[in-house]
């Protein structure tokens, strides 16, 4: 009997570029073997696939050993932020009641 497969895809955004891949995975395989399938690490060898974070359809998940993929699902590879996005939203603000400041 042939082993049933599901269509997933595979994103990750590196700062220069992005790679979005669809392939077909056997039924029941795990978040992290469904990365290693993907052959993604070929495109980006930076990427740590067994440690580095991951989601899917933007929901992060906690145990990607354990998390088994469903038909359809889009795996997503997280890579750490440059800058907090909290930090930046501050600077910003202050930099626009400075520019008021000046104008009045």
């Amino acid at each position: 009997m042939a082993e049933s497969l599901i269509a997933i895809e595979v994103v990750y955004a590196a700062a220069d570029r992005q790679l979005l891949l669809a392939i077909d995975v056997p039924q029941g395989v795990t978040l992290r073997a469904a990365l290693r399938a993907s052959s993604i690490a070929e495109q980006f060898p930076e990427l740590d696939l067994m440690s580095c974070p991951v989601g899917i359809f933007g929901k992060q998940i906690a145990d990607p050993e354990r998390h088994l993929m469903q038909a359809g699902d889009r795996i997503e590879i997280y890579r750490p932020l440059l800058a907090d996005p909290k930090e930046v939203r501050r600077l910003r603000a202050l930099k626009a009641a400075e520019a008021r400041k000046r104008e009045q």
